[in-house]
């Protein structure tokens, strides 16, 4: 397993905790922390034992965003050296959205900025009654570029217009209203709550879930037309002549648990 300097790896059985660990700077963002997230996940993907991953902060935040020294380093770089900076972070975040197993976001605290885009790119997001939102980068002259794929597919245009423009805070609860969050609990029920989601998602099948994050980004948008429908069924098929397919109808004819389980 890679050696990460801003992350820390705990395995739990079939779930892997990957802790945030810049707890002085609120897990802000620098080029050495993007780098150990791109990498972790490579790492889960490479890790047949790992089946659901969780996504979580030291300290009292989840991610405040960029590091200010890190920005006033790209304050400082050329159009080219900023495109290649900004690739690196637009890669990080689509290994974490891309990844082939469950992703779970366990928010505390603030999630600002990148650490908003951090929370759209999980599958499943659980968050404390007290945490805090904002899409800030207006505020700096910036834009939310890299993450704005991902925060407009949890949220939707019309609430982008508002929370990209305006750089206003949001409470969890607004988060959960928009579809940023799924569920939001006291902190002192977090762990219930993550625990419920983790059960469940290890009952399904492995395979089966990854297919099924591929399916989601096929269709979310497209037009039903005979293209979508033939991709949809060669995708079912191909689920229902698979050995883990096999595997959960007859688990489920013998009313037993499959092997996954």
């Amino acid at each position: 397993m890679t050696n990460y300097q801003h992350i820390e790896i705990e395995q739990r059985g079939a779930v892997r905790w990957l802790w945030l660990n810049r707890p002085d700077v609120r897990n802000a963002f620098n080029d050495a922390l993007i780098a150990d997230i791109a990498a972790a996940f490579a790492d889960v993907e490479a890790s047949p034992d790992t089946r659901v991953v969780v996504v979580a902060g030291r300290g009292p935040s989840f991610c405040a965003g960029a590091d200010l020294n890190w920005m006033r380093a790209m304050a400082n770089y050329g159009h080219a050296d900023n495109h290649s900076d900004a690739l690196k972070v637009a890669r990080m975040f689509h290994a974490v959205h891309s990844c082939s197993k469950p992703v779970v976001a366990r928010v505390h605290g603030d999630a600002f900025g990148g650490g908003v885009g951090l929370v759209a790119c999980c599958d499943i997001v659980i968050a404390t009654a007290s945490a805090s939102f904002c899409l800030s980068e207006v505020r700096l002259g910036l834009i939310p570029a890299v993450i704005s794929p991902y925060v407009a597919a949890a949220i939707g245009p019309r609430a982008c217009r508002r929370y990209f423009l305006t750089a206003e805070r949001f409470d969890a609860a607004t988060a959960e209203r928009l579809g940023l969050v799924h569920r939001v609990v006291a902190p002192d029920a977090l762990a219930d709550a993550r625990d419920e989601i983790i059960g469940h998602l290890l009952k399904g099948g492995p395979a089966a879930q990854g297919a099924a994050k591929e399916l989601i980004q096929r269709v979310s948008y497209a037009k039903i037309d005979e293209a979508l429908r033939r991709d949809t069924a060669w995708r079912i098929a191909d689920a229902r002549g698979s050995a883990e397919g096999k595997e959960g109808i007859a688990a489920f004819l013998e009313k037993r648990k499959p092997n996954w389980q």
